[in-house]
């Protein structure tokens, strides 16, 4: 269900009583932190690592994959598949479309893997993303960032009917589809026709990132709220998932964001523990996927059981008010370095997507963006949040607006959008209504 109206139901729950039906979960890419593929025994220990962290106020027994694809095969199914029957993990499968004029190797591995586990695997499924931040990278932002290749609004769409169109008569016939990207890329009124063909949206947000704007920890949960409140209100009556955020807990500072244990922990605290069991969410991470990463976010070391941090929550934990969203010179600076399909991306991100095809690049957080017309959400009103296990973060909500219209262009044929390009609001580009 949707953040909002989650609230009206779990304000009341206290501690670890969290909501029935709602996911956590952890991201997991295909390579280990050498780069090697993982194996059946890689994932299986990392969904059993999963379920049984010390201490955690919630079930973390859901896994989102970046890709369908074993790394160093053309269309051969991933090993999470019968790790997860092994382990009985659900998963939000993942369809790697960036740099790439068709999917068909994907949907080859994953109409596979089904027609040879059947509903052992589909019973499982909680759904199917289309897609990793590929609108972001195509975006005047992304490419300035050097985010790697990404793809149009006019291919993800076409790769979601196609994915539709793979899974007609399979037990995946109904599954719910959806396109994980940055919010940036969500109130981009360019992208509006990706909106209206998923069943429900997913959004990666990094407060730790926004270092052009005021990301200290103290700050993180405002910053997340807003934006997760932008998304929401360009979903309509559909809902939204949060699919990637953390705090580094070691590594280079951003801006007024410390890389330290206790940042991690109090965002973990303050955040997660206010958004488990009113929201679907998935941490950002139970291991860290590349050594070469500077900035670490791994909850734990070596898939051990034991945390780096307290990980129960208090009760009724509440975020702060989002702030207005307005646009402006502010940007993020959250880089990375994607290695594509089969990959992790990691780079100086640290909260990177784990997917795709080699595709090592540098990417900044949400820089610009292109709105056809202005981006006003509608008001909201304003909810309680309560206390729940370890994982993402919100806020009381209030109506977030952009008062000044936005229109910034985005990479596609330059006569279908206007001249002007403004500096995209970031996740941290939200100044204070108070």
């Amino acid at each position: 269900m949707r953040f909002s109206t989650a609230l009206a139901f779990a304000a009341a729950a206290v501690g670890s009583a969290l909501a029935q039906g709602t996911i956590m979960g952890f991201n997991s890419g295909s390579t280990d932190d050498k780069g090697n593929a993982k194996s059946q025994a890689d994932f299986e220990k990392e969904f059993r690592t999963a379920k049984n962290l010390e201490g955690a106020a919630g079930n973390f027994t859901t896994i989102r994959l970046y890709t369908s694809i074993q790394k160093g095969s053309d269309n051969e199914p991933i090993a999470a598949f019968p790790a997860a029957i092994a382990t009985n993990t659900k998963l939000l499968l993942g369809i790697w479309a960036s740099d790439t004029t068709n999917i068909d190797g994907e949907l080859k591995a994953l109409t596979a893997a089904v027609k040879q586990y059947g509903t052992k695997l589909t019973d499982l499924v909680v759904g199917c993303s289309v897609g990793s931040e590929d609108l972001y990278r195509n975006s005047i932002d992304g490419v300035e960032a050097k985010a790697g290749v990404g793809n149009s609004a006019e291919m993800i769409v076409k790769f979601i009917k196609d994915t539709r169109q793979a899974l007609a008569g399979t037990p995946l016939k109904d599954v719910k589809i959806t396109h994980v990207d940055t919010w940036t890329a969500w109130v981009n009124g360019s992208n509006k026709a990706v909106i209206d063909e998923l069943d429900f949206l997913s959004v990666n947000a990094f407060p730790f990132y926004e270092m052009k704007h005021a990301n200290s920890i103290e700050n993180a949960g405002q910053l997340l709220s807003s934006a997760i409140s932008a998304v929401e209100g360009v979903a309509g009556n559909k809902d939204v998932w949060l699919t990637e955020t953390g705090w580094a807990y070691t590594g280079p500072d951003f801006g007024q964001a410390k890389s330290t244990v206790d940042s991690a922990a109090k965002y973990w605290t303050e955040v997660g523990c206010s958004l488990f069991g009113k929201m679907n969410v998935f941490w950002y991470t139970l291991r860290d996927a590349n050594v070469a990463n500077k900035v670490k976010f791994a909850i734990t070391d070596n898939l051990s059981t034991t945390p780096r941090f307290n990980l129960s929550c208090p009760a009724q934990k509440q975020l702060p008010t989002p702030q207005t969203i307005t646009n402006g010179n502010i940007t993020s600076a959250r880089n990375a370095t994607s290695n594509g399909a089969n990959g992790t991306t990691n780079g100086t991100i640290g909260g990177g997507s784990t997917g795709g095809s080699e595709l090592a690049k540098t990417r900044h957080y949400p820089h610009f963006i292109h709105l056809s017309t202005p981006f006003i959400p509608p008001p909201i009103n304003s909810f309680h949040l309560s206390s729940h296990p370890p994982t993402s973060h919100l806020t009381t909500r209030q109506p977030p607006s952009l008062p000044v219209p936005v229109p910034v262009p985005l990479l596609t044929t330059p006569t279908k959008y206007s001249r002007a390009v403004l500096r995209k609001p970031a996740l941290g580009q939200i100044t204070s209504t108070l």
